[in-house]
């Protein structure tokens, strides 16, 4: 499938964008390209990985033009790019309207005009029931992934997405934080010890993006099952790792935007998700541009599945610190971190 291809990888840059490059530049792909508009950090990369294959682009997924400029021969497109940061987005909405919902449009145009076979869209729990103006925007980048896909008979391309939860140890996520807070000696800082949050690797993140890649069809979104784990086992596990069980550690109260537990499918989407073992697969609704259908026909499934419970962070498998810790010794940052070593979050 990868055999002389080529792979674009939006937001390239990030977490995933590395994930993604230690996974597939020793595979048959011909070219790998990067796109972000971060010139310091493709300069980074370039340096580090040293490998011809690999190329980069810079511009905004925001910017059309630089868009398809990159898009031109792609055979395969991973789409990353976003603004992630909770706290950035309800500040500025507007942004990540401009970048996680018009980008992704001008993404999505540029695949389809330059015959891409396969676009995956990334996408996040917070999209599902969404109080924050970064999952409003992710849930509207998703319709508009599946809108797209709606039109593409006749066409060689395939859209498709994924949805997932914390990534742990990737930029911006609260292990890195809370293990510089313990070498700081300064308390670990949480808003709410019962909170409930999914836990997967980057690993975990990559596999799912392939699954999908692999797998799916027009429309469809992709998630993977995983565990979730309070924030109190996931501040006990990692001062357990680092040898400081009696770490202080603070309460602040919880932060405007942020939900008690995260869901990664809606009811309405589990009464009619497919399970394939690690994975839901969430088709999309498949009804065509005749509106009457919406409002003059009914879906007994969706009658169901408002008695029924969606798929969040408090009834998936829940992990105790035992199993928090287990999961956090599959990161290289805290296996560096036991032994010692200085670490930074995951490229």
């Amino acid at each position: 499938m990868f055999k002389d291809r080529i792979l674009l990888i939006t937001g390239g840059t990030g977490s995933f964008g590395n994930a993604v490059l230690r996974r597939f530049l020793s595979s048959e792909l011909r070219e790998i390209r990067v796109f972000s508009r971060d010139e310091k950090k493709q300069d980074d990369m370039r340096k580090r990985y040293n490998n011809p294959k690999l190329k980069f682009y810079i511009g905004d997924v925001r910017d059309a033009h630089s868009v398809g400029t990159a898009m031109r021969g792609v055979d395969y497109v991973f789409h990353a790019a976003a603004l992630k940061q909770v706290p950035s987005c309800e500040f500025h909405p507007m942004e990540a309207v401009r970048t996680n919902v018009l980008g992704t449009e001008n993404v999505l145009d540029a695949a389809i005009r330059a015959g891409v076979q396969r676009v995956v869209c990334l996408s996040t729990d917070k999209a599902v029931y969404p109080i924050n103006a970064m999952g409003i925007s992710k849930a509207l980048m998703e319709k508009v992934m599946v809108a797209a896909s709606r039109n593409l008979e006749g066409t060689n391309t395939v859209i498709c997405g994924t949805r997932y939860g914390n990534v742990m140890a990737s930029r911006g996520s609260v292990i890195p934080l809370f293990v510089e807070q313990v070498l700081a000696g300064k308390a670990i800082t949480v808003t709410d010890p019962t909170m409930t949050r999914f836990m997967m690797t980057l690993a975990d993140a990559v596999d799912l993006v392939l699954y999908a890649f692999e797998h799916g069809n027009n429309g469809d979104i992709f998630v993977q099952k995983a565990p979730a784990a309070t924030v109190d086992v996931l501040t006990q596990a990692i001062l357990d790792l680092m040898g400081k069980p009696e770490h202080p550690v603070q309460v602040m109260g919880t932060r405007h935007g942020e939900k008690l537990y995260e869901a990664l499918l809606s009811r309405e989407e589990i009464a009619c998700a497919e399970d394939l073992d690690e994975y839901y697969r969430v088709p999309p609704d498949g009804r065509d541009l005749n509106y009457s259908k919406y409002v003059e026909e009914g879906e007994p499934r969706l009658t169901q599945s408002m008695h029924g419970e969606d798929y969040n962070s408090h009834n998936t498998t829940r992990l105790d610190v035992d199993g928090m810790k287990a999961l956090l010794l599959k990161l290289d940052f805290m296996q560096r971190i036991v032994r010692g070593e200085h670490a930074v979050a995951e490229d």
